[in-house]
């Protein structure tokens, strides 16, 4: 038999390679080791500064370019803030509630009226130089119960549809008043043949493309002439769950916010234009409400439900009134004095300075 001879120290060469590829390997595998955890801190970062360039800190929804896209996200921002609003009333209710009658006052929250910047000429219901004024002015012979109301209400040159149907509403709130229609005859010709047949108001309602727009308001015989802007015209057809035409009856007035010298005299101008001896049988109101110098008008019917409870019912047309100017006198444009005009640039500079 044949024997190979075997060298002594093959195995221990062997055995070396061994080692030094196992050492290879490990070094391999710590070295991809380091190389993975490096790439994934890499990783790490490039998500962050991603994340951080897609949302930013001061992220608003207005930089988003596709509008509904940013109309849903808006929405979104709107619905947590009205949660978080919700939340914490809830949580000041449960706080008062436990508290009792220990409890603090509720805070007032801050309007543009109860903000309103203080006005020199408000009026002082028991100051005597207003009480003199009101005796000697103009509305005295009305309010001492001497004349009675007699209203002629008339329109600009030829009419269109929507004002005179505006007109003839009018004339159903108003007693005692008759719609003529104007035919091209001057305000200052108007004016002498109303104060012949004892009309006390001459009302002329003016319109721009097809819609009313502006009022003018002359008490006569000695003025004063006011000129309103006209807006926001309701007429009845065109209000939803509204009553039945308004009766005969002569409405009662209510007269809100007329607080200064100027505010009083047009609180006192729309006075003017109703009898003092309202029917309380018909229930029927005319409110002349002014806020931030805007007067709305309304007009409606209440029934007593209860001891507690009263309903009403708005029967129409509604509009506000935005005054333009006061003059003294009867309706002259060319030479009559003026009491006051409005300029807006330097009244309504102030949000919460109003002249009424």
């Amino acid at each position: 038999m044949d024997f190979t001879e075997v060298p002594a120290n093959q195995d221990g060469k062997s055995k070396k390679k061994k080692n030094k590829n196992l050492k290879k390997k490990s070094a391999s595998k710590e070295g991809s080791g380091e190389s993975n955890g490096v790439e994934k801190k890499d990783e790490e970062k490039m998500e962050n500064s991603q994340a951080a360039a897609a949302f930013p800190p001061t992220f608003s929804s207005s930089e988003i370019k596709n509008k509904q896209r940013r109309h849903v996200m808006f929405m979104k921002f709107k619905q947590e803030k009205r949660k978080q609003k919700l939340q914490m009333k809830k949580k000041r209710k449960k706080e008062r509630e436990a508290l009792g009658d220990k409890a603090p006052p509720k805070e007032v929250p801050k309007t543009i009226e109860n903000q309103r910047v203080y006005d020199e000429t408000t009026v002082d219901p028991e100051d005597e130089e207003v009480a003199f004024d009101e005796g000697t002015d103009e509305f005295s012979a009305y309010f001492n119960g001497l004349t009675n109301p007699k209203v002629l209400i008339t329109t600009s040159d030829r009419p269109r549809g929507r004002t005179v149907r505006f007109c003839e509403q009018l004339a159903t709130i108003i007693p005692d008043s008759h719609v003529y229609y104007r035919k091209g005859l001057a305000l200052k010709r108007i004016v002498p043949q109303c104060v012949a047949r004892n009309f006390t108001y001459l009302m002329v309602i003016n319109e721009d493309r097809l819609v009313p727009n502006g009022l003018v308001l002359c008490h006569l015989p000695d003025g004063p002439t006011a000129h309103f802007k006209v807006s926001s015209v309701r007429l009845r057809k065109e209000m939803k769950r509204r009553g039945k035409d308004p009766t005969e009856h002569c409405p009662e007035v209510i007269l809100n916010n007329f607080t200064t010298r100027l505010g009083h005299s047009i609180g006192r101008l729309f006075a003017a234009l109703f009898p003092q001896n309202p029917q309380f049988v018909g229930r029927q109101v005319a409110t002349f409400h002014n806020q931030r110098d805007f007067v709305f008008f309304r007009f409606h019917r209440y029934i007593f439900k209860n001891e507690k409870k009263v309903g009403i019912q708005e029967l129409g047309p509604r509009f506000t009134l935005k005054l333009r100017s006061l003059q003294k006198g009867t309706f002259d444009s060319k030479y009559g004095e003026y009491e006051w005009v409005l300029k807006r640039h330097e009244m309504d500079s102030c949000r919460r300075k109003f002249q009424l």
